[in-house]
């Protein structure tokens, strides 16, 4: 092998000078590097289509059928929406109301802001606030105020010791927790009175 080799190298240089050979073959490595780097752009953008002809075709009575199925599909029935209840909205499956079970337990400071996460719920679906984000206690409540005044006072005091509890770390008991239900309790109540008081 590398007799034969050595002997079509001797050929080859026999004919072509070493350094017009070496001019050929850097010439060619940049034909071919330019080519491939540019490949895509003298290649044509669409080649001809060959249609094949179809093996097989349908049977015309499946076709009609798959139609007739796409056409007999039912619209889609959207569920009545029921009337918002004004209660709290966390309630376990035994029926028992999560910041109840909370009290149960003695975490009455994470009871104490789940009855006022029940409340605004409550608002909200009830379409009187429309909370953002990151909005805080005051915020919901001097919205809730605002759109209707007989909330205030209740809900003012709601957040005043819910802000007591949370922010002003001060100790949370069963009478802040049964406080906080009378609060809740009385801005339902207004609610559901349509906020004439």
């Amino acid at each position: 092998m590398t007799r034969t080799w050595d002997e079509f190298a001797a050929s080859v240089f026999d004919r072509i000078p070493p350094a017009l050979l070496l001019l050929l073959l850097l010439v060619a490595a940049g034909v071919i590097g330019s080519l491939w780097y540019w490949f895509p752009r003298w290649v044509p953008r669409r080649w001809p289509r060959i249609r094949l002809p179809r093996l097989r075709k349908r049977p015309k009575r499946q076709r009609r059928a798959k139609k007739a199925k796409k056409e007999k599909k039912a619209p889609e029935v959207v569920p009545a929406v029921p009337e918002p209840a004004f209660e709290p909205s966390v309630v376990l499956p035994d029926g028992m109301l999560l910041a109840d079970r909370l009290a149960a337990e003695g975490r009455f400071a994470e009871a104490i802001r789940q009855r006022l996460r029940d409340v605004v719920g409550d608002l909200t679906v009830a379409g009187v606030i429309n909370p953002l984000p990151g909005a805080t206690a005051a915020e919901v409540a001097a919205d809730a105020a605002g759109q209707r005044p007989a909330l205030s006072q209740p809900l003012g005091d709601a957040t005043e010791l819910f802000s007591q509890v949370w922010y002003a770390d001060r100790p949370a008991q069963r009478v802040q927790d049964e406080h906080m239900r009378t609060l809740t309790g009385e801005v339902r109540t207004r609610m559901t009175d349509g906020g004439t008081r």
